[in-house]
């Protein structure tokens, strides 16, 4: 059963950090302020921090879970893991919990978050913070630790002609994934994921990207695994970022599925950025 978690927030390291919050908060419409480390960019639904550090890494990504109780049982799920220092934006340890997956990066789970009080835009449709994607050489370790130690679903797997794990799509609640993984010769980020409510939206967030004359580097697309209608533009840093839409909703108990290691994989309707 999954865990009920939701994905809160996003925290990437980059060279250049006031150039890297700039860009979110124009392109996804997001209010930039300053913090102790860098700047957070906040929206209705979506929250992403930014501070100095190493080009295409994350330093930590932000989970809630959605009820007291699926906070309680995954306290107790991964009691006997080893933690983590918290980062500085968690002040509470006893309602906190940092884990390190095998290549490193910060996973923080907390109870659930009452969001903040943000104003819809009036520029562009609502766009939830939903899944992230990380690259990683160590696909086999990350899938378990991500799946037997803390309790993520796989809801689909893609192997290559030899039968090797190549990637995997895994979730946290009733949304296909939460996470991607990605093999690849280098362990970095790879994506965010924005979930639209609907394909209609998808013409006004392009038409937004226009206007901001920020090309789209991917897509129009749609997904194998999760079915989702998507398309990707680059950040300043390199990474890819998405708005998606109707990501299918997954059946507690439904049997991973298993997709072939090809470009129609990844995108049903045409072209692909593969990962290796």
């Amino acid at each position: 059963m999954e865990i009920q978690a939701a994905l809160h927030r996003l925290h990437l390291y980059s060279p250049d950090p006031l150039k890297l919050a700039h860009f979110y908060s124009s392109t996804y419409e997001m209010a930039m302020t300053s913090t102790t480390e860098g700047y957070r960019c906040s929206g209705l639904g979506r929250e992403l921090d930014v501070s100095e550090g190493p080009v295409n890494q994350l330093h930590y990504a932000h989970f809630a879970l959605i009820t007291d109780g699926a906070w309680d049982a995954f306290a107790a799920r991964v009691a006997g893991l080893k933690k983590q220092n918290l980062p500085t934006a968690f002040s509470d340890p006893a309602h906190a919990v940092a884990l390190q997956d095998p290549d490193g990066n910060l996973v923080v789970f907390t109870p659930p978050v009452v969001g903040a009080q943000e104003k819809e835009s009036t520029v562009v449709p609502p766009a939830t913070l939903q899944h992230f994607a990380l690259r990683t050489s160590k696909l086999p370790a990350m899938m378990d630790f991500y799946v037997n130690s803390l309790g993520f679903v796989l809801s689909d797997a893609v192997k290559d002609a030899q039968g090797e794990l190549r990637a995997c799509f895994i979730r946290t609640d009733v949304l296909h994934h939460a996470l991607a993984l990605f093999s690849a010769p280098v362990t970095c980020f790879d994506h965010q994921s924005f979930e639209a409510p609907d394909w209609a939206s998808m013409k006004d967030w392009g038409d937004h990207m226009a206007a901001l004359q920020v090309p789209i580097v991917w897509g129009i697309g749609r997904h194998g695994p999760g079915n989702d209608v998507f398309f990707m533009v680059r950040d300043p840093d390199g990474n890819l970022a998405e708005i998606s839409a109707e990501i299918e909703h997954c059946a507690t108990g439904r049997p991973a599925g298993e997709w072939a290691h090809e470009e129609r994989t990844l995108n049903l309707w045409g072209k692909a950025i593969l990962r290796s």
